[in-house]
């Protein structure tokens, strides 16, 4: 593969996909300005570490989800394999090998099935909902074979560190996020953006469009498990249920973002602006003092908004 070529045909839709950040950024801006005045404890360290603490499962899982929407695919096995992630935390991090085997066994847990589910939908070419679909009960019920009901054993220090008093939570997504621009520069990381874009333009520049997919499913499963280990440090034990919200979660913040369910529409930096607004959409709606019904529906209505209206604008200037 030609890294200049990739390149080229990277950054040549670059500019197509940051159209609609800066009207992202206003609302989310807008938002946490509201959140800060209903909660001024958000300002200090606690409360900004509580929030982030809270955000930060939604943003990998979002990022995780986004990654194969931009790649033109789409996953409904975020949510278990959030849950086998904690479930396989809490069962080894008792063991030998403790904290460093957990988390290695984590990660491998997420690559391994990832990957697996990224060859059955490009070499079988199935549709990759039907087979994450099918995947996710699967891996569900893997999840409760090992723990069937909450338990097992996270270190009390892990909790600590992770879900305590301080911003680590922050810290690591910001060492995500520059990891994730240092693995743009690699031809694996342009080929992502490339081959979800337009994949046939991709093969003719030398991307390998099936072996990206595969990667891309493989990383995405990476930060679904690992997600379900902070979880996991944030309650304290391991729950084979734990994630079902976030599937559905996880697209919800990315269509938020302004990505695309085709491939080639919207950016990372902002799906996870999309999983900010829907953060602080919910604990505006908390203080404001919706019911929990009313707050599912003004969700659901801001989503469909957020999907539609920039369709409308687009069919306006076509007209135009």
């Amino acid at each position: 593969m030609s890294t200049s070529s990739s390149s080229r045909l990277y950054g040549s839709i670059q500019l197509r996909r940051n159209r609609g950040l800066a009207g992202l950024y206003l609302v989310v801006a807008a938002f946490l300005i509201l959140y800060a005045l209903l909660f001024p404890g958000i300002l200090s360290i606690g409360g900004f570490s509580k929030f982030t603490q809270n955000w930060f499962p939604l943003a990998l899982v979002t990022m995780a989800q986004a990654l194969l929407m931009l790649n033109g695919g789409i996953t409904l096995a975020i949510g278990p394999l959030v849950s086998l992630g904690a479930v396989i935390a809490a069962t080894t991090m008792e063991g030998a090998l403790g904290v460093p085997g957990g988390i290695l066994a984590v990660s491998l847990a997420g690559l391994s099935i990832g990957a697996v589910i990224g060859a059955i939908v490009t070499y079988l070419r199935l549709p990759a909902i039907i087979v994450t679909l099918a995947g996710s009960f699967i891996i569900g019920g893997v999840a409760l074979i090992l723990l069937p009901r909450p338990g097992g054993f996270i270190p009390d220090w892990l909790s600590t560190m992770l879900a305590g008093h301080t911003p680590v939570a922050f810290l690591l997504l910001i060492v995500i996020l520059v990891l994730w621009k240092a693995f743009l520069a690699t031809p694996l990381g342009l080929g992502i953006y490339a081959a979800g874009d337009n994949p046939v333009g991709a093969f003719r520049s030398g991307v390998p469009v099936e072996r990206v997919k595969v990667a891309a499913f493989a990383l995405s499963g990476l930060l679904a498990a690992l997600t379900g280990l902070f979880v996991a440090a944030q309650t304290g034990s391991g729950d084979p249920v734990i994630g079902t919200p976030f599937t559905l979660n996880s697209i919800a913040a990315a269509v938020l973002g302004g990505v695309g369910f085709l491939g080639g529409k919207g950016t990372m930096r902002g799906a996870i602006c999309g999983s900010l607004l829907l953060s602080v959409m919910i604990n505006v709606m908390f203080f404001l003092g919706f019911p929990p019904v009313a707050q599912y529906v003004a969700q659901g209505l801001i989503i469909v908004g957020a999907v539609a209206v920039p369709e409308l604008l687009g069919a306006w200037r076509a007209r135009r």
